[in-house]
Order: structure tokens, then sequence, then C-alpha cells
């Protein structure tokens, strides 16, 4: 029984940081160093949780690259792999399924070249999301400025791959479509499509992850024992999704833009 009050009071607690001027701790902490005057200051925002802890999940994730090297940095040692379940063989085998699904996506050839970056993204959008579940913790992705800088960013890293693997000029071409007389029309169309794609990455991610710590927020609330257990669970699995789906669109994205479409394509314009 104890047990079940224990988890029943940190989903309270979790939920309580989702009311708004609720305790997080960070709030506290930049409350106690000044933090939250400087960002008042620089950019005018009084809530900035989102963006302090999105900053402590990066940092957390670039010291777990950095330990994950150092464990590796020995070649023979790298070779081995270890025994049971160890930091180093999650670590690996999260690897390997990133891996796999950018194989599946982007083809044997191509899955190297984007690898880090979807592996990456994956890694970001997921830790963002289950930080929400600490307790004392927004996740920065409940936040839509959050969602649309990665929204953002995803953008102009399909863009910026489309560009260099066709060329600008190429890439522009792909937006008119394989009929010269119906370019008028279907590159404004394609060019909105594509603009849009931003936008609806970030509405997703925003809408599911601001919707689930509702739910909870609120089951929390009504009933403090055991049902906050079930959706803890719930937002673990939502966490998961919503991170792959967003890696999954992005590596569709980076797919149509990089492709190399043959010259039987152009017949049509003759």
């Amino acid at each position: 029984m104890r047990k079940i009050s224990l988890v029943s009071l940190l989903a309270l607690l979790s939920s309580n940081a989702h009311a708004s001027g609720g305790f997080t701790w960070v709030t506290q902490f930049g409350h106690a160093t000044g933090l939250d005057h400087f960002f008042e200051h620089l950019t005018g925002v009084h809530h900035y949780d989102h963006i302090l802890t999105f900053i402590l999940v990066l940092l957390a994730l670039v010291l777990t690259g950095v330990y994950y090297r150092a464990k590796t940095k020995n070649m023979d040692a790298a070779v081995i792999p270890d025994k049971g379940i160890t930091y180093r063989n999650i670590v690996e085998l999260y690897g390997s399924f990133i891996y796999t699904q950018a194989r599946a996506v982007l083809g044997e050839k191509d899955a190297p070249k984007y690898y880090s970056f979807v592996a990456t993204m994956f890694l970001v959008i997921f830790v963002s999301n289950m930080v929400g579940l600490i307790p004392g913790f927004l996740p920065p992705t409940e936040s839509i400025n959050t969602t649309l800088a990665v929204g953002v960013f995803s953008f102009i890293y399909f863009n910026f791959k489309g560009c260099k693997e066709l060329g600008t000029i190429n890439y522009l071409k792909h937006f008119a479509g394989p009929l010269w007389y119906m370019a008028i029309l279907i590159f404004p169309i394609e060019i909105i499509s594509t603009c849009i794609r931003p936008i609806s990455l970030a509405l997703r991610l925003y809408g599911n992850m601001y919707g689930d710590h509702m739910v909870l927020g609120t089951f929390s609330n009504l009933a403090p024992l055991l049902v906050p257990i079930v959706f803890m669970v719930l937002g673990i699995l939502v966490s998961f999704i919503q991170a792959y789906v967003f890696t999954m669109l992005s590596m569709v994205y980076i797919s149509l833009a990089t492709a190399h479409h043959d010259h039987g394509d152009h017949h049509a314009h003759h």
C-alpha cells in the first residue's frame, strides 16, 4: 500500500507542475540564481521553464554521449560486447533500432548519411517528452515554441540536404512537377505544402504532449490512488510514439527531398 501511495503521490506532484504558476524545480532554480530576471530582461518572456528544461535535456544527452565515447575508446574493448543489461548495451540497442528504421525509410545507401541526425532527433524529442513524467518538471515539448523550433530545424535540414544532393536549381525544379504546362499551378501548391510541414510537425507533437499531461493532471486530482499509475504508463507510450512519428516523418521528408529522379520522369515534358 505504501508503494501505491508513493507512486500516486509522485504522479500528483507531477500533475501539479502543469498547473499555471505551479511548482517546478526549474522555476525554483531560476528564482535562486536570478535566471528568471535574466530571461525576462533579455526576451521579455515570463515563462521560461521549457527553455531551461530543454537546455538541461541537451546537456544530459551530451554528457551521456561523452560517457559512451569514453567507454568505447579502447577499440579492443569496443569490439567485445558487455554481458547482461549494461549502459553500453542499451545505447547500442537503441542505435541498432534507429538504424533499422532509417534503412527501411531511406534505403541502404542513404541510411548512414542521415543516421546521426535521425538518432539525435528521436532521442532529444523522446527524452524531452519523458521529462514531464518526473515530479516537478514540465516537458519542453508541452510548449509550442519548443516543438516549432524542432519542426523548423527539421525543415531547414531536409531542404538543405535536398539542395546539396540535387543542386539548388534541380531541387527547386522538382516542385514544378513533371508537366511543364502545369508548373504554374503545381509549383505554388508544392511550396505551400512543404512550408506547412514544420507547422504540422510542431502542432502534432505539441497537441499530443499537452493533451497527455492534461489528462494525467485531471485524473491525478480526481483519483490520486492507482489511476495515475495507468496514465503514467500511457504517458511513456505516448512519449515514444510521438518521438517515433516525428522522426519517421522527418525521414520521409528527407527521402522526398533527396530523391534522384530518372530521366524518364522528364519525358512527360516533351
